[in-house]
């Protein structure tokens, strides 16, 4: 008999991807609101670190492995959120088969695990399933412009494939699944080498480097704080009943790199100047997302603007340089990709 916490009505949530930068917040924000947390990581990107002040948490419980060959739980499991998969190009572009295989066989696999525990499922897709796109601003019925051959392909194909598993367990009535299509997501927790553009950009102004532009900065990018994004997600993940089609999650503000890069040249105290390089294979030039259905359907939009979100995430690097977090080093899946540290995507 599956083990009940004593408490009946609060649920209990899988997290897969618990230690990462998002699925931390997500852990943190669901322990507050009286739930059980079950963290599941491989630390390929995540940290210990982010869950480290959880660990003595009555209500949680941490699962070092991998979803590919995640067995079941032995314990009541009410949902499941997947956050489980690199999401920056030098990361999952150092191993993309592996990167593939967790889009695909990993969110298969932990479908079979919802199913089995008649759980509510939310996938956590990406804004790159539209590609470079052609469309402007996203909505959720643009079908994208995406490439099936190039370097990104592991990632952008990978998340595409998983949201045609979840709504294929829709409509057979086996998984009650959610899809949210998350945008570019900031905030404190971010690795400093994670190759995201703010991340970089703050690394760069702090330890007095040059900021690296690549291209002529004139592409744009919408920037969502990471506890909006959480709130975005925990309210797809409840809303009753099932939208049936993928909700994206993200802020509307859109600003040039060239724009963000110039806050934080007047946020950091720095002698950085901006350098520019080649701007990368299939790196999208406009993202910003409609997010007319989430407005309607959760009631959500984001609250924090960028200036006081890019504030409290500076602070913390500047904190966190200082004192490195704790990585878990896998060797080979670690091992950085010959793709610069340029994203600028979600």
């Amino acid at each position: 008999m599956l083990q009940r916490t004593r408490n009946e009505n609060s649920k209990v949530v899988l997290v897969a991807g618990g230690a990462g930068f998002v699925g931390s917040h997500l852990c943190d924000a669901l322990l507050a609101g009286g739930n059980r947390v079950i963290c599941v990581d491989s630390y390929l990107t995540g940290s210990p670190t982010n869950v480290r002040p959880l660990l003595n948490h009555p209500s949680f419980r941490l699962i070092e492995a991998d979803i590919c060959d995640l067995h079941d739980i032995d314990e009541r499991i009410d949902q499941v959120y997947n956050l489980a998969c690199a999401a920056s190009p030098p990361q999952y572009q150092a191993d993309p088969v592996h990167t593939m295989m967790t889009c695909v066989a990993g969110t298969g696999n932990l479908l079979t695990i919802a199913e089995q525990h008649g759980a509510r499922f939310l996938q956590a897709s990406t804004s790159e399933v539209y590609g470079d796109p052609a469309e402007h601003p996203q909505r959720e019925d643009y079908r994208g412009n995406v490439s099936c051959t190039g370097p990104r392909a592991c990632y952008d194909e990978g998340k595409r494939a998983a949201e045609a598993l979840c709504f294929d367990m829709i409509r057979a009535e086996r998984v009650d699944t959610r899809v949210a299509r998350i945008f570019n997501t900031y905030g404190p927790r971010m690795q400093p080498d994670d190759g995201r553009i703010i991340s970089n950009l703050l690394v760069q102004a702090i330890s007095g480097r040059p900021l690296t532009i690549y291209g002529t900065g004139e592409q744009t990018r919408s920037f969502c704080f990471v506890s909006d994004l959480v709130a975005g997600l925990m309210a797809l993940m409840n809303v009753d009943p099932n939208p049936g089609v993928p909700v994206n999650v993200g802020n509307p503000g859109e600003f040039t790199i060239g724009e963000l890069a110039a806050m934080v040249l007047t946020m950091v105290p720095t002698q950085s100047k901006i350098i520019y390089r080649p701007l990368p294979m299939d790196d999208p030039q406009r993202r910003k997302p409609d997010i007319s259905r989430a407005r309607a359907l959760l009631g959500w939009e984001p609250r924090v603007p960028l200036a006081e979100g890019l504030r409290m995430t500076a602070d913390w690097f500047a904190a966190t340089l200082h004192h490195p977090p704790l990585r878990v080093e896998h060797p080979v899946r670690h091992t950085r990709s010959n793709q610069p540290d340029l994203h600028q995507g979600a």
